[in-house]
């Protein structure tokens, strides 16, 4: 009898420890799901389909809300000024091209922040002393309808070879329609002179069926075999690629310019929040930021050599232009001006 009384008694001592067990996992999970969601304003340069993008999937897998506003340069900057008078503990990141991340370490807006993820990429892709880092870029390549190339002896992987070419029609987005466009012109004149410069797109010039208003005409142009050769952004080439249209993409051997997107972190009075920035900093430099892009149909070329996104590209080993020439605004109207007057609309 007492042998049976002390099996009871153990059985009820082991349900009672599993009943507080569970009631006290419970409540941590109560605890957990009733914490205050954590949240990060990220001023963005980007459009508005891509950010969400991230934004969502980041908000599912840390429980920290990234609200995004897609604002201008100047507009970026204003807001960073008024961040520092009147909210100067919000947590802020901003994530954009090279140029606005340049203006805002310029005038001392962000803190220095350097990760293992940022640490491993290009010193080329990331501000000297750790204000803003690339977190991935798009390069300008030459799309080629695959009819063409079936007729073609020679392929052009040279910029001086696209300009030689005898009878190629040429799509193009025209270089005050975008602001990758013009960034091409601005760094070919940064990379060989404005003279040698000018001098190619004037061979170019005659072989242009349309300067295009955007980005992805001129690749629907040459995937439609409208042109037999385009020269456009890899995202929107890789778009239509893998929506099966016979294009091939074509990574200039003497170099390209390219548009660069990273991330900067405000400045904050409170020493704890900027590491919430500094976690999605992070988190835009893996596979799993990519991933999310790539299943959404934007193809941009990692920064951080260490994801599997970097290693599968083929053009991982592109020659980007190296050259950094910082034009004045005066600067870029004025080279601008003369491509108007003197090749477009000759």
């Amino acid at each position: 009898m007492r042998r049976y009384t002390s099996l009871l008694l153990t059985a009820f001592a082991l349900f009672l420890i599993v009943l507080c067990g569970s009631a006290y996992l419970a409540g941590a999970d109560d605890t957990k799901k009733q914490r205050p969601m954590r949240e990060i304003v990220a001023y963005t340069t980007l459009p508005a389909a891509q950010v969400e993008l991230l934004a969502d999937e980041y908000e599912k897998r840390s429980r920290i809300r990234v609200n995004f506003m897609p604002l201008s340069q100047k507009d970026i900057l204003e807001r960073l000024r008024l961040r520092e008078e009147s909210h100067p503990n919000d947590t802020a990141i901003v994530l954009a091209d090279r140029e606005t991340l340049d203006k805002a370490a310029q005038e001392g807006f962000f803190v220095s922040y350097v990760s293992e993820a940022g640490d491993a990429t290009a010193e080329m892709f990331k501000e000297r002393d750790g204000f803003w880092t690339g977190v991935w870029y798009d390069p300008i390549v030459f799309c080629i309808n695959r009819d063409y190339l079936k007729n073609q002896q020679l392929i052009p992987d040279t910029w001086g070879e696209l300009a030689d070419l005898p009878d190629a029609r040429i799509g193009v987005t025209d270089f005050l329609a975008a602001d990758a466009s013009a960034n091409l012109l601005f760094s070919m004149i940064g990379q060989y002179g404005d003279a040698a410069t000018y001098q190619i797109w004037r061979q170019i010039h005659p072989h242009v069926v349309q300067y295009a208003k955007y980005l992805n005409n001129p690749v629907r142009q040459a995937g439609m075999g409208e042109v037999d050769i385009s020269i456009a952004v890899q995202s929107e080439t890789l778009r239509y690629l893998n929506d099966g249209y016979p294009v091939k993409v074509i990574y200039p051997a003497d170099g390209t310019a390219y548009m660069l997107t990273g991330t900067g972190i405000a400045k904050s009075s409170s020493a704890e929040q900027p590491v919430t920035a500094q976690e999605f900093a992070d988190w835009l430099l893996t596979d799993e930021a990519q991933q999310v892009l790539q299943r959404n149909g934007f193809y941009f070329m990692p920064t951080n050599p260490a994801t599997l996104a970097y290693k599968s590209f083929s053009g991982k080993n592109l020659v980007l232009f190296h050259q950094r020439v910082e034009f004045t605004p005066q600067q870029k109207h004025d080279f601008l001006d003369r491509w108007v007057k003197y090749i477009r609309l000759r």
